[in-house]
């Protein structure tokens, strides 16, 4: 799965009980960009989805892609 969704980084961020000055922080993607990608404001540069992507990834979150269910994220066992 190349590319993440919107809702997709907002459920994950919820999954770790993160807010948004969490993920800025451990991703290096500024606030105002990552409020426009969690929006469907703007198509991200594909180096904001990978920052944002990595950061979740570190903190135990799996993304899932579509598969006749919808994509979602899951925390990753024994994580």
């Amino acid at each position: 799965m190349d590319t993440i969704k919107a809702s997709q980084i907002r459920a994950a961020r919820g999954l770790l009980d993160w807010t948004r000055d969490d993920l800025v922080e451990k991703s290096g993607v500024p606030k105002s960009t990552l409020v426009r990608v969690e929006t469907d404001v703007v198509s991200p540069r594909a180096a904001t989805l990978s920052a944002i992507r990595t950061a979740l990834e570190t903190a135990g979150v799996e993304f899932i892609a579509e598969n006749g269910g919808g994509a979602g994220v899951r925390l990753r066992k024994g994580g």
